[in-house]
Protein backbone atom coordinates (compact mmCIF):
# COMPACT_ATOMS: atom_id res chain seq x y z
CA UNK A 1 0.00 0.00 0.00
CA UNK A 2 1.58 3.00 -0.84
CA UNK A 3 1.77 6.66 1.68
CA UNK A 4 -0.88 8.23 -0.07
CA UNK A 5 -3.41 5.38 0.72
CA UNK A 6 -1.97 5.44 4.23
CA UNK A 7 -2.68 8.91 4.57
CA UNK A 8 -6.48 8.20 3.29
CA UNK A 9 -7.14 5.66 5.41
CA UNK A 10 -6.11 7.43 8.13
CA UNK A 11 -8.48 11.26 7.34
CA UNK A 12 -11.16 8.46 7.22
CA UNK A 13 -10.64 7.30 10.85
CA UNK A 14 -10.07 10.68 12.01
CA UNK A 15 -13.37 12.08 10.26
CA UNK A 16 -15.29 9.34 11.24
CA UNK A 17 -14.35 11.18 14.78
CA UNK A 18 -16.70 14.41 14.16
CA UNK A 19 -19.63 12.05 13.95
CA UNK A 20 -19.78 11.35 17.50
CA UNK A 21 -22.86 11.44 19.80
CA UNK A 22 -22.33 12.15 23.36
CA UNK A 23 -24.21 10.24 25.50
CA UNK A 24 -27.73 10.30 25.94
CA UNK A 25 -27.71 11.92 29.24
CA UNK A 26 -25.46 14.55 27.53
CA UNK A 27 -27.95 15.17 24.86
CA UNK A 28 -30.48 15.92 27.43
CA UNK A 29 -28.30 18.27 29.47
CA UNK A 30 -27.08 20.11 26.77
CA UNK A 31 -30.47 20.84 24.96
CA UNK A 32 -32.09 21.73 29.14
CA UNK A 33 -28.90 24.59 29.67
CA UNK A 34 -29.88 26.11 26.20
CA UNK A 35 -33.46 26.37 27.80
CA UNK A 36 -35.00 24.21 24.28
CA UNK A 37 -37.60 22.38 24.13
CA UNK A 38 -37.50 18.63 22.56
CA UNK A 39 -39.61 20.59 20.15
CA UNK A 40 -37.14 22.99 19.08
CA UNK A 41 -34.30 20.37 18.70
CA UNK A 42 -36.97 18.31 16.36
CA UNK A 43 -37.93 21.46 14.35
CA UNK A 44 -34.49 22.34 13.74
CA UNK A 45 -33.07 18.89 12.56
CA UNK A 46 -36.16 18.09 10.82
CA UNK A 47 -37.62 15.17 12.77
CA UNK A 48 -40.65 14.81 15.10
CA UNK A 49 -40.10 15.53 18.80
CA UNK A 50 -40.51 11.42 19.59
CA UNK A 51 -37.05 11.25 17.56
CA UNK A 52 -35.46 13.47 19.58
CA UNK A 53 -37.18 11.53 22.98
CA UNK A 54 -35.55 8.66 21.73
CA UNK A 55 -31.97 10.10 20.91
CA UNK A 56 -31.80 11.41 24.57
CA UNK A 57 -33.31 8.49 26.11
CA UNK A 58 -30.93 6.38 23.83
CA UNK A 59 -33.46 4.42 22.57
CA UNK A 60 -32.21 5.45 19.07
CA UNK A 61 -29.52 7.38 16.91
CA UNK A 62 -30.04 9.77 14.67
CA UNK A 63 -29.11 9.15 10.67
CA UNK A 64 -27.89 10.93 8.05
CA UNK A 65 -28.90 14.15 7.15
CA UNK A 66 -30.53 14.94 10.89
CA UNK A 67 -27.36 13.04 12.59
CA UNK A 68 -25.22 15.79 11.13
CA UNK A 69 -27.28 18.67 12.13
CA UNK A 70 -27.78 17.23 15.62
CA UNK A 71 -24.78 16.65 16.37
CA UNK A 72 -23.21 19.95 15.18
CA UNK A 73 -25.95 21.75 17.08
CA UNK A 74 -24.91 19.54 20.00
CA UNK A 75 -21.14 20.82 19.26
CA UNK A 76 -22.45 24.19 19.41
CA UNK A 77 -24.47 23.79 22.71
CA UNK A 78 -21.42 22.40 24.64
CA UNK A 79 -19.17 25.31 23.67
CA UNK A 80 -21.72 27.36 24.79
CA UNK A 81 -22.54 25.17 27.99
CA UNK A 82 -19.52 23.23 28.72
CA UNK A 83 -20.85 22.37 32.35
CA UNK A 84 -23.21 20.44 30.77
CA UNK A 85 -21.27 18.71 28.19
CA UNK A 86 -19.26 16.84 31.46
CA UNK A 87 -20.08 13.55 31.87
CA UNK A 88 -20.66 12.36 35.25
CA UNK A 89 -19.00 9.81 37.12
CA UNK A 90 -20.93 6.37 36.64
CA UNK A 91 -22.00 6.65 33.22
CA UNK A 92 -21.38 4.63 30.55
CA UNK A 93 -17.86 3.97 29.08
CA UNK A 94 -17.63 6.05 25.80
CA UNK A 95 -16.57 2.40 24.12
CA UNK A 96 -20.33 1.25 25.33
CA UNK A 97 -22.44 3.68 24.26
CA UNK A 98 -20.25 3.49 20.34
CA UNK A 99 -18.76 6.73 21.09
CA UNK A 100 -17.52 9.55 23.21
CA UNK A 101 -18.32 12.29 25.07
CA UNK A 102 -18.01 16.03 23.97
CA UNK A 103 -15.35 16.83 26.51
Amino acid sequence: MSDPDRLKRVDALLDGLDDVLPPPPVRARLRLAANLTQQEVADAVGVKRLAVVRWELGKSHPRRPQRTAYIHLLKRLAERFPEAAEADEGMPTPTSEGGIGMT
